[in-house]
């Protein structure tokens, strides 16, 4: 703004005018020259703050309040100026200290309110360092002005004794508020505080000389002191224009610190001095009032420093389970590694194996319970020298000190066994596994990152082997490796449609026809051939895909179930549902959509799922499944045998189909046992009334025995291999010809 620019400039012309006739004149106080300076140095700070204060874009109190107080003492410097110069003397008190003492209040009422809402979020701790050093630097200031605080040079009148006690203890206040301000700012003062800081301490200074040279009777009107109050009121009027353009910076990290203990000493060092000393009853008092606070600000630091601790605890520590946690660990392994001796550790990575499914199925409460009881049950089994964390999810670390590469594996078939043992959440029985990775110190690593990363990969290892633990070996940074590829290529087989499913049809065989088929998915891997399920399903399963895995499979089913219909072929299309599928309540909803968008009728989907579906949470098994079939979509059980589960779910459960594993299957033609078991199996399906299907049909003596024992449905190698829907196509038209 060129007109605040302008004025500027002229108050700094004026002022360092002034300084210089003040300087030059030794005959006392010149009206032509000092007068006119002077008067000009002290009225173009007030016409700049009106000005600023006039075209600001937001017109805050605190800046009228500051124009109102330096026009005020502009006044009072009127006043006393004409005054001198006709009389060569002021009565005091006089009608110029009216306007000089509205001075302090003004200020020290726009200093509060500025302060208050530019720290208005400022930690408690702030305030009580800036009341802290503001108490701190007014005792100081008060034994300077005991001579003033404790007479009354000028008269002996009521009235001279309070306007004379006044200024100082203006001063006291001003010093305060500047003290109070750097506190609030720290020791990287803002530049837009830094006038007003400066020019209430050139004021509060220019005033504590005046008032010792009074009280000594050496005051002259007249000498460069004179220019003190000048300089104060421009660097206060500076202030104006730039309060309200920048936010301050952080406040400095040494200050919270240095400033409680030096107001601290300096209040001490008065106490001291009042025992040797006269020193003004005042500074006694306001270094009385120090201490206090100090007391008050370190009572205040030790409840900071237990609340700090406490929130590093609890930094370090995992909300569910009690236990470390992933931070705990990286910060205690450095030195629980580095100890000086030559013993060797290990690092055993662990994580539950299907614990989604639990999730999904029980809900997260349920599985959260699981997890603490996990932990209470891993911590029982470790020494208290070991170190136990929870990574996050169902992953846990354990640090083991000491330990080989033997007693290692001892203490993992521990864990394993720990862990094996069922747990009763929630009125239900559920049993779960773990797989463990080890890692040793120093051979597979010399640090924790390594030793997680070994670890993770033969964990991985251990989980697909489904062997319940494995210790890292060299080999296996291929597998680890090859397995993130992997699911970095599945994501981009679900986004090429590289996923694509093969169909294994069902005879019927009481009349030898085919009534349906099962879809099952293949992904045709573009370097590494056709891949079938075991190959990536569990990958699907831990990258969080299977949903959008199953919403490509019911499409692209059911696009076939509707293509073979319009052939003349009414064929029904069974589809397996993992559990983390059937755990979306909006299931029932998103078929019937796809349904009816192909026009297809309810009973051209069946749906597969497995027993541990079931026995996980029956009353949400039961309530899906209800919906399901209430649509008319038919459900069948897979892999029926091969679980540890009551058979009341069959009673009590919404279900069409039993499919009878292959294990049963496969040993009928030499095992009279198992075709017993077989046929006792498919008379129990039939007394309740549901159809029984059989899976890994591989040669036709079991054809012909399942047959003879009434089994409704087949399928297997001896009637065909899974194969994609042109080829099943071909084979139905051979069936037909023949």
């Amino acid at each position: 703004d060129r007109i605040l620019v302008a004025l500027q400039w002229a108050m700094a012309v004026s002022l360092v005018g002034y300084l210089v006739t003040l300087v030059s004149t030794d005959n006392g106080f010149s009206v032509l020259s000092q007068g006119a300076f002077g008067t000009l140095a002290q009225w173009l700070p007030a016409v700049y703050c009106w000005v600023a204060y006039a075209r600001a874009e937001k017109r805050r109190p605190e800046t009228w309040l500051v124009a109102l107080a330096v026009t005020g003492f502009a006044l009072g410097n009127l006043y006393y100026g004409l005054v001198w110069s006709l009389h060569s003397s002021v009565t005091f008190p006089a009608w110029a200290d009216l306007a000089y003492l509205a001075f302090y209040p003004l200020m020290l009422l726009a200093i509060v309110l500025a302060a208050r809402r530019e720290f208005i979020g400022a930690a408690s701790t702030v305030w009580w360092d800036s009341a802290l050093g503001a108490l701190g630097s007014a005792s100081v200031l008060a034994v300077l002005l005991g001579p003033v605080l404790e007479s009354d040079p000028r008269g002996s009148s009521a009235l001279a004794m309070v306007v004379s006690v006044a200024y100082p203890l203006g001063d006291l206040l001003l010093v305060a508020a500047a003290v109070g301000i750097c506190a609030l700012q720290g020791l990287r003062m803002d530049r837009r505080w830094l006038p007003m800081v400066v020019g209430l301490i050139v004021f509060a200074a220019t005033d504590v000389v005046y008032a010792l040279q009074v009280a000594h009777h050496t005051y002259a009107v007249g000498t460069p002191l004179d220019a003190g109050w000048a300089l104060g009121m421009v660097l206060v009027a500076l202030w104006v224009n730039d309060g309200a353009r920048r936010p301050s910076p952080g406040r400095d990290r040494a200050v919270p610190l240095a400033l409680p203990a030096l107001a601290t000493a300096s209040a001490v060092a008065v106490l001291v001095a009042g025992t040797r000393l006269d020193v003004s009853g005042w500074a006694v008092l306001l270094a009385g009032l120090t201490l206090l606070a100090a007391a008050g600000r370190t009572q205040l630091a030790f409840r900071q420093v237990f609340r700090l601790a406490e929130v590093r605890r609890q930094a370090a520590t995992d909300d569910l389970t009690g236990l470390p946690n992933r931070r705990a660990l990286y910060g205690q392994a450095p030195e629980l590694l580095d100890l000086d001796d030559d013993r060797p550790r290990a690092l055993l990575l662990l994580d539950l194996d299907k614990f989604k499914e639990v999730n999904d199925s029980l809900g997260h409460h349920v599985g959260d319970q699981l997890l603490v009881q996990v932990g209470l049950r891993l911590q029982s089994q470790l020494d208290d020298r070991d170190l136990l964390a929870r990574l996050g999810g169902d992953e846990f670390a354990a640090l083991l000190q000491g330990t080989d590469r033997q007693q290692a594996q001892a203490v993992a078939h521990r864990l394993r066994a720990a862990i094996a043992a069922p747990f009763r959440l929630e009125g239900i029985t559920l049993h779960t596994d773990v797989s463990i990775g080890i890692a040793m110190f120093p051979d597979h690593g010399p640090d924790l990152s390594l030793l997680l990363r070994r670890a993770d990969i033969a964990m991985y290892k251990a989980k697909a082997a489904r062997c319940g633990h494995l210790v890292y070996s060299g080999d296996d940074d291929h597998h680890g490796e090859a397995r993130l590829r992997t699911m970095t290529e599945l994501r981009t087989a679900l986004a090429n449609d590289q996923l694509l499913l093969h169909y294994q049809p069902k005879i019927d065989l009481a009349s030898d026809e085919v009534r349906g088929a099962e879809a099952l998915v293949r992904w045709d891997h573009p370097t590494r051939g056709l891949l079938y399920p075991e190959s990536f399903l569990s990958l699907i399963e831990a990258a969080g895909l299977m949903s959008t895995l199953t919403a490509q499979v019911l499409a692209q089913a059911l696009d076939q179930a509707a293509a073979w219909r319009t052939a003349g072929r009414a064929l029904t299309v069974a589809v397996n549902l993992s559990a983390s599928s059937l755990a979306d309540a909006d299931l029932p909803e998103q078929i019937a959509a796809l349904l009816d968008a192909r026009g297809l009728p309810s009973s051209a989907l069946q749906l597969e799922i497995t027993e541990e579906f079931l026995m996980v949470d029956r009353d949400r098994a039961g309530g899906i499944l209800t919906r399901l079939r209430d649509r008319g979509i038919q459900i069948a059980v897979d892999d029926f045998g091969t679980g540890y589960s009551s058979l009341s779910y069959l009673r009590d459960l919404p279900i069409d189909e039993l499919k009878l594993d292959r294990s049963f299957i496969f040993p009928m033609a030499d095992d009279a046992r198992a075709a017993a078991l077989v046929a006792s199996t498919i008379a129990l399906a039939h007394s309740l009334g549901l159809r029984m299907v059989a899976e890994g049909v591989e040669n036709p003596v079991a054809y012909t025995e399942l047959a003879r024992h009434g089994c409704d449905l087949a399928q297997g190698y001896f009637l065909s291999r899974p194969v994609p829907a042109v080829e099943l196509d071909h084979w139905l038209d051979e069936r037909l010809d023949s």
